[in-house]
């Protein structure tokens, strides 16, 4: 599992397992945080085709879908 801090999320860069669309490098471009400021949902954008989509910062720590940083 891939240890991350929320907090730190910001402009970290990931690789899609399975690639859609052709996509695979992603970006986070913003963090989406509740009333208590935690960190609930990151936006990430693909670097090709600069689609951006929401999604609960936990799927991240998946490795089965992403990888740390652009392999």
């Amino acid at each position: 599992m891939n240890m991350i801090n929320p907090n730190k999320l910001h402009h970290s860069k990931w690789t899609a397992v399975a690639p859609l669309n052709k996509e695979k490098h992603f970006i986070v471009t913003k963090l989406l945080r509740d009333e208590e400021e935690n960190v609930v949902d990151v936006v990430i954008e693909a670097i090709h085709s600069h689609r951006e989509t929401t999604l609960p910062w936990q799927e991240l720590k998946n490795p089965s879908a992403w990888k740390i940083g652009w392999k």
